[in-house]
């Protein structure tokens, strides 16, 4: 081979290798508005996680609590993907027994109290799905308010409450 022919193909080559790089690092299709997001419950940095929940989280833009997560209808607690909850070991929420495993969080808004559902279909779109016949526990919590916040979240606290809160809405789940 000569010389010029070996340096063309090497030259060619780079530019092949540049341009698929170049191309890599372009994002098709539309990302998901609602950034997904998880909340993991342990005792300490250190130890095991108790409790994690994968969730999407829709934004206010503007529009009414109630017209995204309507009062008296069961909502994906989330976006996209209804939420999805694992429970490490044997727990009680509100006061209720649950086995370890992984479940979908569903919710029905209400003004003074919300029902938080734990139920066995997992891997499901939103809430379209949702089979009342496969709940585990349904649980009352009451409604308290705080200052606005955007986009809905789920977190813990330092004893096990999980919080849910959207807008002015809060709700504290008791687990232990």
């Amino acid at each position: 081979m000569k010389k010029s022919t070996f340096i063309t193909t090497i030259a060619f080559a780079f530019v092949i290798l540049l341009s698929t790089n170049l191309n890599a690092q372009e994002f098709k299709g539309i990302k998901d508005k609602s950034p997904m997001d998880a909340a993991i419950y342990k005792t300490s940095r250190k130890s095991p996680a108790i409790v994690k929940v994968v969730y999407s989280r829709p934004q206010l833009k503007g529009r009414a609590l109630s017209t995204l997560a309507p009062n008296g209808k069961v909502w994906r607690t989330g976006a996209n993907e209804a939420t999805n909850i694992t429970l490490y070991k044997d727990m009680k929420i509100g006061g209720k027994a649950i086995s370890a495993g992984e479940y979908s969080l569903f919710t029905i808004p209400g003004d003074k109290e919300w029902t938080v559902i734990i139920n066995k279909d997992i891997n499901v779109w939103g809430a379209y799905s949702y089979n009342e016949t496969n709940d585990v526990i349904r649980v009352s919590v009451p409604v308290t308010t705080g200052k606005s916040l955007e986009a809905f979240t789920i977190d813990f606290s330092k004893d096990g409450t999980m919080y849910l809160a959207w807008d002015t809405v809060r709700i504290a789940v008791p687990m232990k």
